[in-house]
């Protein structure tokens, strides 16, 4: 009997990595996140008992460093559809990881290989998020599908002042195009 994939935690997990690689992933610092990952990985190849209690940390530390490769991407799929952990026979042929992170990855499955499965069945949702996420800078080319809208017209601002009194758009100051941040 194969075990099973605790998907309210994956999501979880992937809630809490994606807002500390967010919150690391700055364009006026684009190393900070590396930086921050690769002291990660050195703390928890160190420690890989600091898992226990920060599970989040192991997405975080692998994000951008395992790769899925294109043929593994529909087992994937259907492993976190039916909730089903690969064994490690499985595993194993569907991710990749660089050379450098090899022993770091050795002391993680040495600890727990379910936790190193599940890490990177997060990082493999967050990178299928990323890849389906709506990309806004080629709305131009979509801009007929929304012009044959009909909508109600007390929404239409007719006179093209938006800094009318009582208006607050907040995507205005930060400059949102769209793209995840």
């Amino acid at each position: 009997m194969s075990k099973k994939l605790n998907i309210p935690r994956l999501e979880t997990l992937k809630t809490e990595a994606l807002e500390n690689i967010h919150s690391y992933d700055d364009p006026e610092s684009p190393m900070a996140l590396q930086q921050f990952t690769s002291k990660m990985k050195a703390i928890l190849l160190d420690d890989p008992s600091m898992l226990g209690s920060l599970p989040e940390y192991l997405p975080i530390a692998l994000y951008g460093q395992v790769k899925f490769p294109p043929a593994a991407t529909t087992q994937w799929q259907q492993w976190l559809a039916s909730a089903t952990m690969p064994t490690w026979d499985q595993f194993k042929t569907s991710v990749a990881f660089n050379n450098a992170d090899l022993p770091f990855v050795k002391a993680i499955r040495d600890y727990s290989e379910s936790v190193l499965i599940e890490a990177c069945a997060v990082v493999f949702m967050i990178n299928q998020d990323t890849n389906t996420a709506i990309n806004y800078d080629d709305a131009d080319e979509h801009e007929d599908d929304y012009q044959d809208n009909d909508y109600d017209s007390d929404y239409d601002d007719q006179s093209g002042d938006s800094d009318e009194e009582g208006y607050d758009d907040q995507f205005d100051d930060i400059g949102f195009k769209g793209e995840d941040a």
